[in-house]
């Protein structure tokens, strides 16, 4: 953030221009700086006091409501584009646009973030397993899964923290995640299906959980983050991974590296699972049954178009309606990622190797990387004034596209095909990024709109929106036989969240020049989140270990019970009606 923004953030905070619930960040305003000097605009909630036809011109005139990052200019939009007796319709639209939001995250990390993260943790000669924590590849689970998994949550929390104005965004829905992942998703577990608990990796979790928990707590009390502190929330990620090695590699001592039925003390092993989807990525690898008694050569026109079809004809016979309506929302998503993201898949013979489809990646993949980076700021740049960035990129990935096409074949993948996982993670973290940048500013317009403040939509709308894919995962894991593992997942895959989130997020706004950050809660509903976490996680703490571990639908519903009270005083403390001193 340069000095401009940062004025303007003090500018904002000394004016207090912020809404009540907003937590402040600011990076490099310097002690005893005019920070007023840099900017004098109104607080951008205050448009809806004006008058309707004075909308447009406080929008545009107003620093504050300004966008920082993203294509489109939401407040804009709707201030300007829809007249005032159309603003529920803008609403509608942005609700919907907000939705399909969350479907491209969603459809982005499962499909083409976690392959290709797994493609390159076998490339590292890393096991792989499809279990949260694992006792054969425990460095993988809680590495490469737990970053695929927590992608959005992460970025999300990077981008909000990257705007002073959106910094509530970040903390809201980082503690709103972790209250709803640790009541309403581990308590819907208990409920669908009562189980033993993993005694060992449950209270493991939840101590650095808490420990996380607390750092936060004490940074938001300090009102600032130091590097040495973004550093340390880094540090200790480091120190649980290590420390889930270790258990791991004692408890494989004690038995003789023999592996045991699970006891309560670990997760089971889950032997099969959910049909996969088929993606456009594998949806040309029919089963046994279908595959013809002779090879046969395909065109490389039919590979193409068969990798780019992100349906299989015969899975949308046999589901029902719902599954069809909303894979039809998908659809173009996963096209338009098909065109862009390659997938490298180690189960297949081929390694997911379509050649014509992969050599038109070497020319998509690059043009998005440059085309999303600072919303295409530096992908417009013209070189000497002359030549556009993208044009350049074109041209050489173009060049290179044809050198492989003809040095390789469509049956047998290059020895260099890894090459292509790495490709296919930055293109997918670009257009992740991408999205949480447009979530996060339709998230604010919707605040200005609505006179909310960032905090509350944080833990409803962004922290509801992240987590409802692991909800919905952790209890079909439930329903399918593995309780435990999809438990173990509740407390184990947002420890990355809080951690990394906070630690990365601020430490990216630092400079060298001024290696501090502020975080300046405004409002009690910092603390209500705060305090609800704590609470939760000492609740499960005690009470988990006081029923041997023996969860039932008793524990699941007190913690559905205690989030939907959590969540009433959350709301009630965002009007004003419950008041602290």
């Amino acid at each position: 953030m340069g000095p401009g923004a940062a004025g303007l953030a003090g500018a904002l905070s000394l004016a207090g221009a912020l809404p009540a619930g907003t937590p402040l960040l600011l990076d490099t305003v310097p002690p005893g700086g005019d920070a007023l000097s840099h900017g004098r605009g109104l607080d951008c909630w205050e448009v809806r006091k004006h008058n309707s036809s004075e909308w447009c011109q406080f929008i545009r005139s107003n620093p504050d409501c300004q966008l920082d990052g993203g294509f489109l200019d939401y407040l804009d939009g709707v201030f300007c584009v829809f007249p005032p007796r159309l603003l529920p319709l803008a609403v509608t639209l942005y609700a919907l646009w907000l939705l399909y939001l969350f479907i491209i995250l969603g459809v982005t990390a499962e499909k083409f973030f976690c392959p290709n993260l797994s493609a390159i943790s076998t490339n590292l000669r890393l096991s792989h397993n499809v279990a949260v924590f694992s006792l054969t590849s425990p460095l993988h689970g809680v590495t490469f899964l737990a970053f695929g998994n927590g992608a959005p949550d992460v970025f999300s929390a990077v981008v909000a923290f990257s705007d002073p104005r959106t910094a509530g965004l970040a903390i809201g829905a980082i503690f709103g995640a972790g209250v709803f992942v640790t009541t309403v998703v581990a308590g819907g577990i208990a409920l669908v299906k009562p189980f033993t608990a993993a005694s060992r990796p449950f209270l493991r979790d939840v101590i650095f959980y808490m420990v996380a928990v607390f750092l936060t707590f004490m940074v938001l009390y300090l009102g600032r983050i130091r590097l040495g502190e973004a550093l340390g929330y880094l540090g200790l990620y480091v120190f649980y991974v290590l420390t889930v090695v270790l258990c791991t590699w004692i408890h494989r001592r004690q038995r003789g590296d023999g592996l045991a039925p699970p006891g309560p003390w670990e997760p089971e092993m889950p032997t099969d699972v959910e049909e996969p989807e088929p993606s456009g990525a594998n949806s040309g690898d029919y089963g046994e049954e279908y595959r013809p008694l002779l090879p046969s050569r395909e065109t490389s026109l039919r590979i193409l178009t068969t990798a780019l079809s992100p349906l299989d004809y015969r899975k949308w016979r046999r589901k029902p309606w719902y599954w069809r309506l909303f894979k039809a929302f998908k659809v173009p998503v996963e096209l338009v990622l098909l065109l862009t993201v390659p997938v490298v898949d180690p189960d297949k013979d081929d390694l997911n190797w379509k050649r014509p489809l992969n050599c038109l990646h070497i020319l998509t993949s690059p043009l998005l990387c440059v085309l999303t980076l600072k919303s295409g700021a530096y992908g417009l740049y013209q070189i000497q004034g002359i030549f556009p960035v993208w044009g350049l990129v074109t041209l050489v990935a173009s060049a290179l596209a044809l050198i492989i096409f003809i040095t390789t074949s469509n049956e047998e993948p290059p020895k260099y095909h890894c090459v292509f996982a790495f490709l296919g993670f930055l293109a997918s973290a670009m257009w992740i990024n991408a999205a949480a940048t447009e979530l996060v500013n339709i998230l604010r317009t919707l605040g200005v709109i609505f006179q909310l403040s960032n905090t509350v939509l944080g833990l409803t709308l962004l922290a509801w929106g992240n987590s409802i894919g692991d909800t919905f995962s952790d209890l079909t894991m439930a329903r399918q036989g593995y309780p435990r593992m999809a438990f173990s997942a509740c407390f184990g895959g947002i420890i990355f969240n809080i951690v990394v989130g906070v630690g990365l997020g601020c430490l990216l706004q630092m400079s060298s020049s001024q290696p501090l950050v502020k975080l300046e809660p405004d409002s009690p509903l910092v603390w209500v989140l705060a305090g609800a976490l704590g609470l939760s996680l000492v609740f499960s703490f005690v009470t988990v270990p006081a029923q041997c571990f023996q969860l039932g639908k008793a524990y699941g519903i007190c913690l559905i019970a205690y989030y939907l009270a959590f969540l009433c005083v959350a709301l009630l403390t965002e009007f004003r009606v419950i008041h602290f001193s």
